[in-house]
């Protein structure tokens, strides 16, 4: 578990919801509902009342949360050297781009790629204009 909580890896802190709030408490139906063995999609379903765009921030925050841990454990096993390319298998490989550094698409290392892609997602996730921390503010953007 060290390596997993190491900051200089590609785990981040979750975002957290704050206590009292609507957004907490659809983040609380949300984690209710996976781990009660619910299906799936009614787990996803728009409750009664609330605005779809936040109901879509908190799902994609958690999911975001969820696959930066998973990758957070295995990291380690993927380096480098043992991960030249970041690919989909043989026939799909991944090229970054961001139109700051790389401004063309641009073989990278699997490990470079993914921590230059959990950085874009937690810029965009931190961003107030795409994600605002108010309820009720969500832009269009978010769907």
């Amino acid at each position: 578990l060290k390596q997993v909580f190491n900051k200089d890896k590609t785990f981040r802190p979750k975002r957290k919801f704050e206590s009292g709030t609507q957004r907490f408490e659809l983040h609380k139906r949300a984690q209710a509902s996976l781990n009660s063995g619910v299906d799936l999609k009614a787990a996803v379903q728009l409750p009664s009342g609330e605005d779809q765009n936040d109901w879509v921030a908190v799902h994609v925050v958690d999911f975001f949360n969820r696959i930066n841990l998973i990758y957070g454990t295995i990291c380690e096993f993927c380096t480098e050297r043992t991960c030249p390319v970041m690919s989909g298998g043989p026939k799909y490989e991944y090229r970054w781009q961001d139109d700051l550094k790389y401004k063309k698409p641009t073989a990278l290392p699997a490990p470079q790629y993914m921590n230059l892609l959990m950085d874009w997602i937690e810029m965009q996730i931190n961003n107030e204009d795409i994600f605002p921390t108010s309820v009720g503010k969500c832009k269009e953007k978010v769907l």
